[in-house]
């Protein structure tokens, strides 16, 4: 697993809510959210090299397993920063896990019905707040503005 101080390059687009305990991000569209992991966050777990999605139809807590990754040297549950109704997994980040880890903000992992949005929305933060998480655990982040 990476440090929190090596060097890495971390954009984190404006438009989008950010889950700094899970190191996750959240986009709404269409009454469903769109889940995936924050380069931050797949810097932490190290080069993915799998990813499994739970299966269609499963209800997923906020906080609970989505799906995993694995990792060179371990797997990982992908902990869910809302609650919602898995109506898809990407079948396309199944089958090529490593683009994960080249654009994790096109590799979204799930696509969902919110269960709670309006209760868990407020967990969620904007992406200047979340670069000022990162930049705390990781002062070396080289980070666009």
């Amino acid at each position: 697993m990476a440090t929190n101080e090596d060097a890495f390059f971390c954009p984190i687009p404006e438009g989008l809510l950010y889950d700094p305990e899970y190191d996750m991000w959240v986009a709404l569209e269409n009454e469903e959210v769109i889940i995936g992991a924050t380069p931050y966050g797949v810097h932490l777990a190290g080069e993915v090299i799998g990813f499994t999605a739970k299966p269609r139809g499963a209800e997923v807590m906020r906080g609970r397993s989505l799906g995993v990754i694995e990792c060179a040297k371990t797997i990982l549950a992908v902990h869910a920063p809302v609650s919602f109704r898995l109506q898809q997994g990407n079948e396309f980040l199944e089958e090529n896990p490593r683009a994960l880890n080249r654009d994790p903000y096109a590799a979204w992992m799930v696509r969902g019905r919110p269960l709670n949005w309006e209760g868990e929305r407020a967990r969620l933060v904007d992406s200047s707040t979340y670069r000022a998480h990162v930049l705390r655990h990781a002062p070396h982040a080289e980070i666009p503005l």
